[in-house]
C-alpha cells in the first residue's frame, strides 16, 4: 500500500495514535491528528511527536475531511460518532492500526484475541518465540502500538499481535498467518450495542484466512467449539477439561499434543507457575501456537515452567502482617474477575467496581460461593454491584471514593491469612486512563500502607 504523500487523518492519539504518527512519518505521508483532548490533556504525546511535521486540531473533531485519503482511528473510538459516518459518506476508508500494518507489512502475524486471557497468552507466546530464537514484537492491544514497530522490523521478524474487538471491528483485508481466540463472554456492549456484533468483531481475527494458514479454538467454549465447523484453515483446538481426538489438551496431568497419530507429552501441566484454571487454558493456548510454529516440545515446555505472568493479573503486590495482596485490575468484566476469584484461596476481601460496560453481575457475585468475606466497591457501578449483591443475599459491603481508601478499608477489615483482591470486574475508564494506571495505583497504595 503506497502511503507516501497521501493525507492520512489519525483519529486519537492515545499509545496506538503515537505510534501511527511516527510511522506514516516514516512513510512519507502528510499527517493530520485530532483528539477531543486539550494540548495540555495531550502534553506527553506531543512532546514524543514534537520533531514531526503534523497538522494538530485538538480539543475538537472539526477536520476538514475534503482532502482526507485514509483515516486511522485509536480502536476505542466508537464507529458512529459524527466524524467517522461523514468519512464513510464520502468513501473515505476507516481503519485501525492492525489492518494498515498488516497491509504495509510481509512479516508473519500470529494474532491473539478473547474476552479473557489473551494478554496473558500474548506475552506468553511472545516468551516462548523468545526461547526458540525467533525474532517477535509483542504488540497492539498489550500497550505497544504496532505501526511504528512494524515500519522498522525485517521481514523476518514474526508479530505476535493483542487484538482487541475494537481493532477487529474496522479490519477488511487482516489475515494473521495464526489467529486464536481464547473465549467469548460479553463484554463491552456499551460498544458494540449487542453481543452478536461483539462476536461478529471477535470473528474477524480469521475471516479471511485460508488453507495454508492457522486457526486456534478453545474446545470448551462452545461457542467457539460450534465456529470451528465452518473454518477455512487449519483447526487446532485446545481443552483444559476434555481429552480430543486431536489437539492440544491434559491428560493425567500431563500437557499434551495429538496430532491425531501420535501423543506428544509435553510437560506437567502443574509445573506451570501462573496461578488458576484459566491460566492452565492460557497455557495450552501457546502450545497451540507452539505446535502450529514448529517450536520445539523443549522449548515450549521450558518456557511455560518460566513464565510468571504479566502484571495487573492475578500478580502477588505484597504481604502485610499475614495479609496478602494481589492487583488484578487487568480484570475489567466480570468473567475474568470470576476467574481470579477461582485462583486465589479463601478468605478473600474483593475490592470492585469502576466504568459501566452494560455488564450483568449476577453471576460475578454468585461465584464468591464463602470465599469472598467482604466487598469494598468505588467507581461508576458501586450501587449497580452493592444491589446485585443483596439481591443474592451478600450484605458484607463498603462503599469508598478510592483505590487508596479501598487498601486501607480492606487492610483494617482482614486478619492474618486473609487475602485483599483487586479485581474491578468493570473498565477503569471512569476514575483512571486505564487499567495499567488503576493497578500502578493500587500497588502504590499497598506500598504506602507497609511504610505506615
Amino acid at each position: 500500500m503506497e502511503l507516501k504523500g497521501k493525507n492520512v487523518l489519525i483519529l486519537g492519539l492515545a499509545v496506538s495514535g503515537v505510534s501511527t504518527a511516527k510511522a506514516l512519518n516514516k512513510l512519507g505521508s502528510k499527517i493530520t491528528v485530532t483528539d477531543m483532548k486539550t494540548e495540555e490533556e495531550l502534553k506527553e504525546q506531543l512532546l514524543e511527536l514534537k520533531d514531526i511535521d503534523i497538522c494538530f486540531v485538538l480539543g475538537s473533531n472539526n477536520v476538514d475531511l475534503s482532502e482526507i485519503d485514509l483515516i486511522i482511528k485509536s480502536p476505542g473510538i466508537p464507529l458512529d460518532i459524527p466524524i467517522i459516518k461523514s468519512a464513510l459518506d464520502n468513501n473515505i476508508e476507516v481503519v485501525t492500526d492492525i489492518e494498515l500494518a498488516y497491509r504495509i507489512s510481509k512479516n508473519k502475524f500470529i494474532a491473539i484475541t478473547g474476552t479473557n486471557g489473551k494478554t496473558t497468552t500474548t506475552a506468553l507466546t511472545g516468551n516462548m518465540m523468545n526461547k526458540a530464537g525467533l525474532k517477535n514484537h509483542v504488540t497492539g492491544n498489550i500497550g505497544v502500538g504496532i505501526l511504528w514497530e512494524a515500519v522498522n522490523a525485517d521481514e523476518k521478524d514474526i508479530f505476535v499481535i493483542e487484538a482487541s474487538s475494537f481493532q477487529l471491528e474496522s479490519t477488511k483485508y487482516f489475515k494473521p498467518n495464526i489467529s486464536l481466540i481464547t473465549n467469548i463472554t460479553p463484554d463491552h456492549l456499551n460498544w458494540h450495542k449487542t453481543f452478536d456484533n461483539y462476536v461478529e468483531a471477535k470473528k474477524k481475527i480469521l475471516k479471511n484466512q485460508g488453507e495454508d494458514d492457522y486457526t486456534i479454538l478453545n474446545y470448551d467454549d462452545l461457542l467457539l467449539r460450534k465456529m470451528g465447523k465452518d473454518i477455512k484453515s487449519n483447526l487446532i483446538y485446545f481443552s483444559a477439561d476434555n481429552k480430543l481426538e486431536k489437539g492440544v489438551y491434559i491428560y493425567d496431568y500431563q500437557i499434551i499434543i495429538n496430532d491425531g497419530k501420535k501423543i506428544i507429552k509435553v510437560m506437567d501441566s502443574r509445573d506451570i507457575r501462573i496461578p488458576g484454571k484459566h491460566n492452565l487454558s492460557n497455557a495450552l493456548a501457546a502450545v497451540s501456537v507452539g505446535w502450529a510454529m514448529g517450536i520445539e516440545t523443549e522449548v515450549i515446555a521450558s518456557s511455560l515452567r518460566e513464565f510468571e505472568g504479566v502484571e495487573h493479573r492475578i500478580e502477588f503486590v505484597d504481604n502485610i502482617s499475614g495479609v496478602k495482596f494481589y492487583n488484578d485490575s487487568k480484570g475489567t468484566n466480570p468473567d475474568s474477575s470470576i476467574k481470579a476469584i477461582e485462583a486465589i484461596n479463601k478468605p478473600i476481601i474483593l475490592i470492585a467496581g469502576g466504568m459501566d460496560k452494560g455488564s450483568d453481575f449476577g453471576e460475578f457475585i454468585d461465584s464468591f460461593n464463602d470465599k469472598v468475606k467482604a466487598l469494598v466497591l468505588l467507581g461508576e457501578t458501586k450501587e449497580k454491584i452493592k444491589d446485585a449483591a443483596i439481591s443474592k443475599e451478600f450484605n458484607n459491603i463498603y462503599i469508598v471514593s478510592s483505590i487508596e481508601e479501598a487498601v486501607n478499608k480492606s487492610f483494617e477489615l482482614a486478619v492474618p491469612n486473609d487475602n485483599v483482591l483487586l479485581s474491578p470486574a468493570c473498565a477503569s475508564w471512569d476514575m483512571f486512563k486505564s487499567y495499567e494506571e488503576r493497578g500502578r495505583i493500587f500497588k502504590q497504595a499497598v506500598k504506602n500502607l507497609r511504610e505506615d
